[in-house]
């Protein structure tokens, strides 16, 4: 199995196969507009600004499944991205990432790679996540808003990156990916 076997819902609810990105490296996150981490949107728009040319694409996957923190409907939260954030790159529908709900690309997604743990950065978070999941450090679930996977040009995941690592942080990996 491979990330281009599966097809996923676009903002307008019409699938879209991941197989037409074959060939990109692809930065999958998923997103909240009410969440401390959301002005990482300004950073994953100059990324995406900077190597969409050299094959670079994000997929952003907006989830309200923690906190409650991505309200109103997927063309709410669109307009919300582009006016305050002005993101260029695809907003998918909204989605779950946990439980018997979620969506099967990020079910493949968390196969591929574990959860790592937080790092020091990342200590703010153990106190919410273990209201939430008491094994949170044994087990793939998402943690929180903001969770990104970089997929190589070949499909394979190659890594997983916590909600606090911004994404200007990843960009180094991204860049030898690209081969730019």
């Amino acid at each position: 199995m491979n990330t281009y076997d599966f097809r996923v819902k676009k903002r307008d609810g019409k699938l879209l196969d991941l197989s037409i990105l074959k060939g990109k490296v692809i930065l999958v996150v998923n997103t909240a507009t009410g969440c401390g981490f959301t002005p990482q949107y300004e950073g994953l728009e100059k990324l995406y600004k900077k190597y969409k040319d050299k094959g670079l694409e994000i997929l952003d996957f907006p989830c309200d499944q923690f906190g409650h923190q991505a309200p109103g409907t997927n063309d709410e939260i669109h307009e919300f991205c582009t006016s305050k954030y002005n993101t260029s790159f695809d907003q998918l529908a909204k989605i779950e990432v946990n439980g018997e709900n979620a969506d099967p690309f990020y079910k493949y997604l968390k196969q591929e790679q574990n959860f790592k743990g937080f790092g020091i950065e990342g200590s703010i978070l153990i106190p919410i996540v273990k209201k939430m999941d008491k094994d949170y450090k044994n087990n793939a679930n998402i943690k929180w808003n903001f969770t990104k996977f970089l997929i190589n040009k070949d499909g394979k995941v190659v890594d997983r990156f916590e909600p606090m690592v911004k994404p200007e942080k990843i960009e180094k990996e991204i860049v030898k990916l690209l081969g730019a």
